[in-house]
């Protein structure tokens, strides 16, 4: 019995590690080719086919050169200011939105409401790694695939590439992925031209694409696009 629990266990370990050698192959590549898809996109097109029959898809990658120094500013001044300088983990952000959480949650119990909304501590790094590899659950498991893979990618890739990577990937309302899309559909202009305004506004809308896509001139949008342009000059690029 102990013999076969121990030809089980080493075959699982075996499993882990091959799969961790297959996702550091396929983020080596990364370096030299572009990512045709992530997992996020194409759980949203069998999403958008289950829906609607149909899918309606806008991305086309530009390179680093063509993203403006405007969107970099201001997607890290506000998504992650720290994001030139941490190893993947910015464990300062994670520790203060697990106190936000907690208090969140203490919060709405005492107002009779199961559970508060989350606010994540994510990094540009980590936000990738989900995006280019993982489902959208949350469990441990896939907390911990996520570490390693944020790891993998700092390891193999610099900050540059991570960025240009997050950037022609990211979701900004459905079925529109990357600058170059946003940048067409929000301001008819190709990504290289927005100014730091709009590059701002795009970044707000970054948490929630698909909510702000309907309003994409809302008061908060405009508001807080004004916020993260005045950061933008502060913000440090790779």
């Amino acid at each position: 019995m102990f013999n076969h629990l121990g030809r089980l266990l080493a075959v699982l370990a075996l499993a882990v590690l091959c799969l961790q050698l297959w996702f550091a192959g396929r983020i080596a590549l990364m370096r030299f080719i572009a990512p045709q898809s992530t997992s996020f996109q194409r759980s949203e097109v069998v999403r958008l086919l289950k829906e609607k029959q149909q899918v309606a898809w806008s991305q086309q990658w530009v390179s680093d050169a063509q993203l403006p120094t405007t969107l970099k500013r201001a997607v890290i001044a506000s998504e992650d200011d720290s994001f030139a300088e941490h190893g993947g983990v910015d464990w300062e952000a994670l520790k203060g939105a697990w106190k936000k959480n907690e208090k969140a949650q203490a919060r709405a119990e005492a107002r009779g409401k199961p559970t508060a909304k989350v606010i994540g501590g994510s990094t540009i790094t980590q936000q990738l790694a989900k995006n280019l590899f993982l489902s959208g659950e949350r469990t441990l498991l896939r907390k911990g695939q996520e570490l390693i893979l944020t790891l993998m990618l700092e390891a193999l890739l610099d900050k540059r590439r991570i960025l240009e990577i997050y950037l022609n990937s990211v979701e900004w309302g459905e079925g529109l992925f990357g600058a170059q899309a946003a940048a067409r559909h929000y301001f008819h202009t190709d990504a290289a031209r927005l100014g730091a305004f709009e590059a701002a506004r795009l970044a707000v809308m970054l948490p929630a694409p698909k909510r702000f896509e309907r309003q994409p001139g809302s008061a908060y949008v405009m508001g807080r696009a004004g916020i993260i342009t005045s950061r933008m000059n502060s913000a440090q690029l790779p």
